[in-house]
């Protein structure tokens, strides 16, 4: 069974710093293509970053320079580190393993006040 669990969301203030963590099982995300994606209520759910299985990392314009995806392969944990963090990041985070096999996390907020 494949599970994909997040945690870290809160609230934070505007230029404060979160870290989310996705715990997985029953696939190795050293071989998938692990990304976070958000998703404001109304709205599409939105990319955020990706990490392929080469560790080569890409991120949407808007987090570039502020958000950084990481992975620790020994414990198949997936991270975002949240830096600088803007009202406008407040949306629920979700851990996706894109390929070779899609899954979902269940989603974990994250609210930046002004």
């Amino acid at each position: 069974q494949v599970q994909l669990v997040e945690s870290g969301g809160g609230l934070v203030r505007s230029g404060e710093s979160l870290r989310l963590s996705c715990s997985v099982s029953g696939i190795h995300i050293s071989t998938n293509v692990m990304g976070w994606f958000r998703q404001v209520p109304g709205k599409e759910r939105e990319y955020v970053a990706t990490i392929v299985p080469n560790g080569e990392k890409f991120y949407v314009d808007s987090v570039k320079g502020r958000f950084t995806i990481s992975r620790d392969i020994s414990k198949n944990i997936l991270f975002l580190q949240m830096d600088t963090l803007k009202p406008e990041d407040t949306a629920v985070y979700y851990c996706r393993s894109i390929r070779p096999q899609d899954y979902w996390g269940q989603g974990t907020q994250v609210t930046v006040s002004s």
